[in-house]
């Protein structure tokens, strides 16, 4: 049976590009245009899995993303580091000197820049997705319009790469997360586990915390500190850490439970860095 999995944006996404990695061409794609609309699915079972991006090497966190898996109880199955590839397409026999206007998501646009300083007979319009604008190009027939997108939007929808790799950081990559609401069975493979918590204002809870991680051998990837709504100055911590030994994550987990408020196992599951 197909897995149904959600998506922010379009088919030819990278958050599609995530999805066709961990469970191949068989799945039946849900396209939202917002990661609410994403985890609303999940929740009326419309879709099985949702694919999120969560963080950026350049743009930072996706914090909103941290509430949602964390509200709705969410759990993380998996994740992949994706390097984030822009590429300029568009129907065939054109050249960039035909090209009048590019229409891409803000932040693609943002981060193909310094390309288009030498492209100045170009417009930038900002539009809603990536994958979306190269879907529109070909099924309208658009000419004189490109798109900036993943390759793999030029392979579904038929488009013509006229210019590769035209961001101007060229390492650049977003990890994303496979989340879904039932709980998993924890298999043999998982090094690596989200926890959140919340800690008093008592001073060195943090680093208590952490010295316990240290001492069971956790190595921590990723901390993010969210304000808890109508507690001012009060934070919600949300932690990464990679392991080892599934024995020594289990006791740290132990003891932070007892030391900690509000905590959380919001997934264990294979790291997913090479």
């Amino acid at each position: 049976m197909k897995k149904t999995i959600a998506i922010q944006g379009a088919e030819g996404s990278n958050h599609h590009k995530v999805a066709r990695d961990f469970y191949g061409n068989n799945i039946q794609l849900k396209e939202c245009m917002s990661f609410d609309v994403l985890v609303d699915c999940l929740l009326d079972k419309t879709a099985n899995l949702g694919v999120m991006a969560l963080e950026n090497t350049i743009a930072g966190s996706i914090i909103p993303n941290y509430a949602l898996i964390d509200n709705n109880n969410l759990h993380i199955i998996g994740e992949e580091y994706l390097n984030i590839h822009h590429h300029l397409m568009c129907l065939e026999n054109q050249t960039i000197e035909d090209i009048k206007e590019v229409w891409s998501h803000p932040m693609a646009l943002l981060q193909c820049k310094e390309f288009f300083k030498n492209h100045s007979h170009i417009k930038l319009v900002e539009d809603v997705d990536t994958a979306e604008v190269a879907k529109r190009i070909s099924k309208e027939n658009l000419k004189g319009i490109a798109a900036i997108a993943p390759k793999i939007a030029a392979e579904i929808f038929d488009l013509t790469i006229i210019e590769d790799e035209i961001q101007t950081i060229k390492d650049n990559s977003t990890r994303f997360v496979i989340v879904q609401t039932d709980k998993p069975v924890i298999n043999e493979e998982v090094n690596k586990a989200s926890l959140k918590f919340q800690l008093n204002h008592k001073r060195g809870s943090l680093a208590a915390i952490l010295n316990v991680l240290s001492d069971c051998k956790m190595n921590l990837t990723k901390i993010q500190s969210l304000p808890v709504i109508e507690m001012p100055w009060k934070y919600s911590f949300f932690v990464d850490v990679t392991f080892d030994d599934y024995k020594e994550y289990e006791k740290a987990v132990a003891v932070i439970q007892i030391m900690a408020e509000e905590f959380k196992i919001l997934g264990t599951y294979k790291n997913g860095r090479k």
